[in-house]
């Protein structure tokens, strides 16, 4: 009899141990779930070592994040490098011979199949149903709130998504305490300068749904709003990206005009048309007219954002940014969000602060 029993222990244990090994290795335990930016419960691998990233900031953060080595599969302009994304710039080698999974925010499901990406990260503005996309590809799909400006919640919050998604919280722990950091250096420096005591000022040349000269430009401009900059656009009752009547411009007669490099070729071909108007400007005449590199290519790139804010902040505000070079602290900027700083390779492409004389551009 206890033979018997012996045996059935032994047998149990055998059983046990069988079921506990098979428990181990199911995808189940080789899982976690992650609240996306939806509010979607999503279940993920342990450790995400492949994606494919579809929409407007889902690349770009995931590099902010030194992700990029994950991206198996690339929206077609990714292949193409440029100045004006820098994210894509310092990372071209990585994505050039990619396979092209979607374009413009529109993914191609198809093509993400083939490339077997763990995960896809998908922005809100992308053109896409997270939950049909996961359905029909039969991968996880983690949606990121993305950002259109400079610093806001929904930049935080995707960097934080992504810190989890990756496990690399570390990393985002690390780029939100510098990024709260340059949001309080620049609010600290400019809230309390009294309106009386700040120029007034009007950004140019600000690309929205394609090129515009020197009527385009911006209610609300990010690297403006960083710095309770008077900007003049600001009282015009429009929100975002507007033309604006050029009659109005030379009423305002700014103390100091901003020309994103974007719109420079217009800018000038207007100048060359009508040069009186531009030169009857107080701020042309006094030779206050610099530039702003272009930060928006794909919605706003963070990092060329942030580097016009100070160099904007330099120019407005001199006595309370007198420590700060902003050629310096632009490559900063590009070191800590890209890794690398190409400053010096956006000055050979033309882009770089500097003063602006309209015309001989």
């Amino acid at each position: 009899m206890k033979k018997i029993v012996a045996l059935i222990l032994v047998v149990a244990t055998c059983v046990g141990l069988l079921v506990g090994c098979g428990t181990a290795g199911s995808n189940k335990d080789n899982t976690r779930t992650i609240t996306d930016g939806s509010g979607r419960q999503v279940e993920v691998p342990e450790k995400v070592e492949s994606i494919v990233c579809v929409g407007v900031g889902a690349l770009r953060y995931t590099c902010y994040m030194g992700a990029a080595g994950l991206v198996v599969g690339v929206e077609d302009h990714e292949t193409k490098q440029g100045i004006d994304r820098l994210y894509n710039y310092v990372n071209h080698e990585k994505f050039k011979d990619l396979p092209i999974t979607g374009t413009n925010g529109v993914p191609y499901a198809e093509e993400i199949i083939a490339v077997a990406p763990q995960v896809i990260v998908v922005s809100k503005s992308a053109n896409a149903d997270a939950d049909d996309l996961q359905a029909q590809t039969g991968t996880p799909v983690v949606v990121i709130p993305g950002s259109d400006t400079t610093l806001d919640d929904n930049a935080y919050e995707t960097i934080r998504i992504l810190g989890q998604l990756y496990s690399m919280e570390d990393r985002a722990e690390e780029l939100t305490t510098y990024l709260k950091g340059v949001q309080e250096d620049l609010d600290s420096r400019t809230k309390n300068i009294p309106d009386s005591d700040k120029p007034s000022v009007y950004v140019a040349g600000v690309s929205f749904r394609g090129l515009h000269g020197f009527e385009g430009t911006e209610a609300g401009y990010g690297p403006f709003e960083l710095i309770h900059a008077n900007n003049l656009a600001n009282t015009t009752g429009q929100s975002g990206a507007f033309d604006i009547d050029l009659e109005q411009v030379l009423s305002w007669d700014p103390d100091i005009i901003f020309l994103d490099f974007n719109g420079m070729d217009l800018i000038n071909e207007s100048f060359a048309q009508n040069p009186d108007y531009y030169n009857a400007l107080t701020a042309v005449q006094n030779g206050k007219v610099f530039s702003q590199i272009s930060f928006r290519s794909y919605a706003s790139n963070l990092d060329t954002a942030l580097a016009d804010a100070y160099y904007a902040a330099c120019i407005m505000y001199p006595e309370q940014f007198k420590d700060v070079d902003p050629v310096a602290k632009a490559g900063e900027i590009f070191e800590m969000l890209l890794g690398a700083n190409p400053y010096k390779d956006l000055k050979e492409a033309g882009y770089e602060f500097r003063p602006i004389k309209i015309g001989e551009e």
